[in-house]
């Protein structure tokens, strides 16, 4: 089958997952046409040179601005109308070079990214959304989640509905499992990198820090007053100061790290988290302000007794969390059981066989998964007000 793909360019989450599926459907004989922006797409042309089935095409996407650790909603609208019209004209020879190419796809797949999502819709081919924003929109949350149903919680929600409605079929990826309130909608665990599946827990007494740029600067000071050993990755040069140990990244290193760390401190992004949930290893987290789609992440983080979050690094906080830590290891271990990447896999072909047969979209999926609709919700499930346990057992999946 002839696939387009597309990836968001904004965060190496997208395209890190993008791979493992991309990979999947090469190995199953698909022809593959990617469109890419941003980071990701060096990434992806990278991964993916050597392989004949597959061509990776950079187009330009939206980018976020920020100041310190708070998106910056003005910076982010100037950036973007600033390079609208080259961004424009860029994309649009993108589509020009690959209807020359004679390049027509069955099927169009995308993560979160809008214009594979606009191809689909214009030309009338069956689309399928893989990503973990679904979740906001196509889940039902309690209030605790939604922050008492906040702005900032329906700004979020309405702007994911928006951003790729009626999609053939939505695989969402997430490490909780909430009710599913819309048909065409099914939740997997985690997409998870090769490495990451590999990886064998073994943890030490050492702390693991992957501080976003805003947070490099203040965050040392803080960790030298706390008795831990913490190894901190993204710094500019490697060196020791005191019970800290600062690096830059690599890729071989932090995941030897990450593995065998006591605990985790990084920002509020999805991946990661995933990530470290699939491990059990305890996770503080600090998202950015601004960003509700984080802020749902390290809700669901601690709601589940996995970890904590703060919008700051405090030093009284941290402390809380690392004294904390054998309850959130008790915890993972007990509620989460991890799971490699065949949910993702059956699921995916078993959409791409219905769109072959130009079968109707399903409402629900034949293939495993952990949860997928199931008609109406109850009045009260409508309410946000979900019971505790449909959100403290994660693997809990709808009979």
């Amino acid at each position: 089958m002839r696939i387009l793909y597309g990836v968001v360019g904004e965060g190496m989450g997208h395209a890190t997952r993008s791979k493992v599926a991309l990979t999947h459907l090469l190995s199953k004989g698909h022809d593959i046409e990617v469109v890419v922006s941003g980071k990701a797409h060096k990434f992806l042309q990278d991964s993916f040179a050597q392989h004949p089935r597959i061509r990776i095409r950079e187009i330009q996407g939206l980018t976020l601005a920020f100041r310190e650790n708070e998106m910056d909603l003005g910076g982010t609208v100037l950036e973007n109308l600033l390079k609208a019209p080259s961004s424009l004209l860029h994309n649009s020879l993108t589509y020009l070079e690959m209807q020359f190419d004679g390049f027509q796809p069955q099927a169009v797949i995308s993560d979160f990214e809008s214009w594979a999502y606009l191809y689909a819709a214009n030309h009338m081919i069956p689309f399928i959304g893989i990503d973990n924003q679904q979740v906001i929109n196509r889940c039902a949350h309690n209030t605790y989640i939604t922050n008492d149903n906040s702005p900032e919680y329906w700004m979020t929600k309405i702007f994911t509905k928006a951003k790729l409605p009626g999609a053939y079929h939505y695989l969402a990826t997430s490490f909780f499992f909430p009710p599913v309130k819309k048909p065409r909608t099914t939740l997997i665990p985690p997409i998870l990198r090769p490495e990451i599946l590999q990886a064998q827990r073994d943890p030490h007494d050492h702390i693991l820090v992957y501080p976003s740029a805003a947070l490099r600067g203040q965050i040392v000071p803080i960790l030298r007053d706390l008795p831990y050993n913490f190894r901190v990755y993204g710094m500019p040069e490697a060196k020791q100061d005191g019970n800290v140990q600062q690096q830059p990244f690599s890729q071989t290193g932090f995941i030897e790290d990450f593995r065998t760390a006591r605990a985790v401190i990084a920002g509020g992004g999805y991946s990661m988290m995933g990530e470290a949930v699939h491990l059990h290893v305890p996770m503080f987290a600090v998202p950015i302000k601004g960003q509700y789609e984080q802020e749902i992440n390290v809700r669901y983080l601690k709601q589940l007794g996995y970890g904590d979050w703060s919008f700051q690094i405090e030093r009284d906080r941290l402390a809380r969390f690392l004294d904390d830590v054998p309850r959130y290891t008790q915890n993972l271990q007990r509620r989460y059981v991890p799971r490699d990447n065949q949910m993702l896999f059956g699921c995916l072909d078993e959409l791409l066989h219905a769109i072959s047969l130009n079968e109707p979209p399903p409402a629900t999926l034949q293939s495993p998964a952990m949860r997928k609709y199931q008609g109406p919700l109850l009045p009260e499930e409508k309410s946000g007000d979900i019971p505790w346990d449909e959100i403290a057992n994660p693997l809990l999946d709808t009979p």
